[in-house]
């Protein structure tokens, strides 16, 4: 069985172990900092901390692109025995503020590129404000003397440690694994966000987890490139590199497929952590129109010749996501199936997990020589989890799960709290699956989302969208029930459009050839009647997930 350990003591270990180890880079930066130099970062900021006089249990909130700052604030409010609120930078200033406030943040480190466009008059519980920059003073409040504090911190820092900060010096708080130590609000597609509270203990669940998996290692090398200020980035791509030692190189970038394969080749992770965008883009833009060509695609028809290319198609990809990697694990959405199937035929080392950031956000996970096509993993064993169905196994239900990783609830919203977190401890995912005995979960589609057929038949709009978003000129798309029939919203590929010469006014019976073939792929019940070409795309979560619920109606 996993131990679970002190969520902030992790972190004292691991700053005294790894001392002399590199901790964290840019990407193409000469900013390399080891554990020690992260450590003693992390004492300035305490002392900081202490002298404006926020207490163990104060929020701080935390606004900003990925940045070796970024990590330093996180780490040093969460070892201070505070709560640290991180805030997507993607956020417009209206959410970012009211995230401050309802989270009655003290301290506000933020980007001074998005400081310029909020009004510190509105920052009600706000003592000071500071950049994550430079951590130059940007506001705050009068009798608070922030300015001051930081003037004088270089000499009382040298006036308590004078003989330099070492190892012997890290030493965190004793604060009870039951705690808050995280606030993350949500940026769900169900238009407005919730504060999940995150317990010493939710976090350590998953960094324990992933220690015990060895994702990552001492000296091992991450390239994180997901928002940090998401729980899947943030478990996976941070906290646990930290725990173990491992060197994290931020990739600071939109990660475009030029700049990400870029960085994959300089850096060789041993394990690479994705969201399905990012194989899916490869292989519709790079591998598909590969094997569709005439001879190629006749040569996959010979039994032995397939095999031979499959090992080609396999090793090229290897060797562009840097060729060092154990795995790689895909989250944070459903994986297309026609990716997956041909992954997994070509014997890509992948897995699919499944989380959420009400579990901060591990559920379920399989190494990838045990994954099962189609499945998101088994439930982790600190985790319970069950279908809310007559046979879970064959009908779909809603996906429940318990734990150590479930969140303490959303704060300041009981009624919300309440409709997910029942009395014995459940939380209702809101995710529609099965479930085999030995706990492989095997995800449908959202709750919310499920339509109904006239039938009676049950009808996931995310799994006819999977196929739809394959066909050609389709760049994303959406399907609803318009007067109880299906219909697909559709964003073209308007560079594959412009590629192959497809005029504007062709573009409709080009969709409704599209229509037609979707159509032999799918259910009776699951049939389009007509596609609808939308002129914009749609909009989206700073998550990239599409806001279903404007589309809805």
């Amino acid at each position: 069985m996993i131990k679970i350990e002190n969520f902030i003591k992790i972190y004292e270990r691991s700053f005294i172990e790894n001392w002399d180890l590199p901790a964290l880079s840019e990407f193409g930066k000469n900013t390399d900092l080891t554990y020690g130099e992260l450590a003693e970062s992390i004492a300035m900021s305490h002392m900081i901390f202490e002298s404006i006089g926020l207490k163990p249990g104060d929020k701080i909130a935390l606004c900003g692109k990925d940045s070796i700052n970024w990590i330093k604030v996180y780490m040093a409010t969460v070892t201070y025995g505070a709560v640290i609120v991180p805030i997507l930078s993607e956020f417009n200033p209206v959410d970012i503020t009211h995230i401050v406030n309802h989270s009655e943040a003290e301290l506000f480190i933020v980007s001074d590129n998005i400081w310029e466009h909020i009004e510190p008059e509105v920052l009600l519980n706000v003592k000071g404000v500071m950049s994550l920059e430079s951590r130059n003073v940007l506001h705050e409040k009068p009798h608070v003397e922030m300015m001051r504090h930081i003037r004088l911190l270089k000499r009382r820092f040298n006036k308590k440690y004078p003989n330099g900060y070492s190892s012997h010096d890290v030493k965190y708080p004793d604060r009870d694994n039951k705690e808050v130590v995280e606030i993350n609000y949500t940026s769900g597609t169900t238009g407005f966000s919730k504060g999940v509270m995150l317990t010493g203990e939710n976090l350590s669940g998953n960094v324990c987890f992933g220690m015990d998996s060895e994702l990552h290692f001492r000296s091992s090398r991450c390239l994180a490139f997901l928002p940090l200020a998401h729980a899947y980035g943030c478990a996976f791509d941070m906290l646990t590199p930290l725990a173990v030692g491992s060197h994290i190189t931020l990739l600071c970038k939109t990660p475009s497929p030029r700049v990400l394969l870029k960085a994959l080749a300089e850096v060789k992770p041993n394990l690479v952590i994705c969201v399905p965008l990012i194989l899916e883009k490869i292989y519709k833009n790079q591998i598909l129109p590969m094997i569709s060509k005439g001879t190629l695609r006749w040569t996959l028809a010979v039994p032995f010749l397939d095999t031979l290319i499959y090992s080609k198609i396999r090793k090229k990809l290897i060797d562009a996501f840097g060729g060092e990697f154990e795995e790689v694990i895909v989250g944070g959405a459903p994986l297309n199936h026609e990716v997956e199937d041909f992954l997994h035929k070509i014997k890509f080392p992948f897995t699919v997990g499944y989380g959420m950031t009400e579990c901060g956000p591990l559920i379920s996970y399989t190494p990838w020589k045990e994954f099962i096509v189609g499945s998101s993993g088994k439930t982790l064993p600190i985790m319970e989890s069950k279908i809310d169905s007559p046979d879970p196994e064959n009908i779909p239900g809603e996906i429940c799960v318990r734990g150590t990783n479930v969140m303490k609830g959303y704060f300041k919203n009981p009624e919300a709290t309440a409709a997910v977190l029942d009395e014995d401890g459940w939380l209702h995912t809101g995710d529609m699956g099965t479930r085999t005995p030995d706990g492989t979960l095997f995800i449908r589609g959202r709750y919310k989302t499920m339509l109904l057929s006239a039938s009676g038949q049950n009808i996931y709009p995310e799994e006819i969208e999977a196929k739809l978003n394959n066909m050609p000129f389709v760049a994303e798309s959406l399907v609803v029930d318009r007067d109880g029939k299906l219909v697909g919203l559709v964003y073209p590929d308007y560079e594959a459009v412009d590629k192959l010469g497809v005029s504007i006014k062709d573009m409709d019976s080009t969709m409704e050839n599209i229509r037609k073939e979707l159509n032999k792929l799918v259910a009776p019940y699951e049939q389009l009647t007509k596609i609808i070409l939308m002129p914009n795309e749609f909009e989206k979560t700073p998550k990239r997930s599409i806001k279903r619920f404007l589309y809805t109606r």
